[in-house]
């Protein structure tokens, strides 16, 4: 069935609220990087962060000791319901489902749990503490706080989890019994995860992200949420949620997303948001752009706002969402000119754009992709 996007939440290192970000993101701004460090290494490494005042403004006792990311689900997941003028009540709570799309989880209070276990005995093991280290903690912090009485799920995945989370709002949607479905991915950095990246030889040191750089000289780490309410109406229509597939290896990434693309664009395809984040992926997208849909427009926000792996799907969405509402795209930022794709290198109006694809390959083998159109 065909879902519409009726409302959504954006939480980002450039701000909060979808207007807002999206317009920076048009003036050709991205988020300034600060660095993180940990008192028992002495790597230090460069992230794009959520400001402490984007957090303002919500109090609830459940946030009180949860995880930051929790409290970006629930800034982004608040949004997207005042967006599509949803208030949820008594009558209509159990009516609507929430799907958490996660990557790495709560990361800062996991390894603060374990850490006082390994230093002073398994009798440290706080109760308090623990409940944050479980993947489903922020779904259960959302869908309290809001009320959510229907189905609550929570997907994990790479950053393609949110793509596959909208697959799965399609099949909960097909049941009469729901009007809504609330789709959340979040992520939140700490310097554990960072140091993983580099040695997986994913990580660059310092900003920027050039994308699509032959070189593939990495990424920089972000975090935040994007949420967005799918309904049965709605501004923007997901024609069709592609499941994807997965690749053993990184060099049979391409192959997947060709399949992808190929299976997207049997009809006119104005532009394509990219997951290109300066990896491998970037040549693995590059190569099925260039074969299957050469003459689409591909765009990524990733050296503007970073790699935030759980919610990077999500925000994918909204950029497309935007896109075909306002007919232009950001311009691609740290890119070279002779990078053998159409990219909008400037602010880029696109007239008549009715449709187009978000395309996303994580960096776990996981790949999935989606098309959206506007009336």
């Amino acid at each position: 069935m065909r879902l519409a996007i009726a409302g959504m939440g954006w939480v980002t290192p450039l701000g909060t609220g979808v207007d807002s970000v999206w317009e920076r993101l048009l003036q050709g701004e991205e988020a300034s990087a600060t660095t993180i460090s940990e008192q028992f290494a002495d790597r230090v490494y460069n992230v794009f962060r959520v400001s402490e005042s984007a957090l303002k403004g919500i109090f609830h006792p459940r946030l009180r000791r949860a995880s930051a990311i929790s409290r970006f689900a629930a800034v982004a997941g608040l949004q997207a319901l005042e967006s599509a003028g949803l208030k949820l009540e008594s009558q209509n709570a159990e009516r609507i489902a929430l799907i958490f799309a996660i990557s790495n989880g709560g990361v800062k209070y996991t390894k603060r749990f374990y850490h006082e276990i390994v230093g002073t005995g398994a009798q440290a093991a706080s109760p308090l503490l623990f409940p944050e280290t479980v993947f489903n903690a922020p779904a259960s912090h959302l869908a309290a706080i809001l009320g959510v009485t229907g189905a609550t799920y929570t997907l994990v995945g790479d950053g393609a989890v949110g793509l596959i989370a909208i697959t799965m709002a399609e099949e909960l949607m097909a049941n009469d019994a729901l009007d809504y479905c609330l789709v959340v991915g979040t992520e939140e950095i700490d310097w554990l995860l960072c140091d993983a990246y580099r040695l997986w030889r994913l990580l660059r040191v310092t900003p920027p992200i050039e994308p699509f750089n032959k070189q593939n000289l990495g990424m920089i780490l972000s975090e935040g949420a994007g949420a967005i309410v799918l309904a049965r109406k709605g501004f923007a229509t997901i024609e069709r949620a592609h499941a994807g597939g997965y690749f053993r290896r990184r060099a049979e990434a391409e192959k997947v997303l060709k399949r992808i693309l190929c299976d997207l664009a049997q009809i006119e395809i104005d532009f394509v948001i990219s997951s290109a984040n300066g990896t491998f992926v970037d040549q693995a997208e590059s190569q099925a752009l260039q074969e299957v849909i050469p003459g689409a427009l591909a765009y990524t926000s990733k050296p503007a706002l970073g790699e935030s792996v759980g919610a990077a799907g999500l925000w994918q969405i909204i950029l497309a969402a935007q896109a075909l509402q306002s007919k232009e795209l950001p311009p691609v930022l740290h890119v070279d000119q002779s990078v053998p794709l159409r990219l909008p290198l400037s602010r880029a109006p696109i007239p008549g754009a009715r449709r187009g694809i978000v395309l996303s390959c994580g960096l776990n083998q996981q790949a999935a992709g989606l098309r959206m159109a506007i009336q």
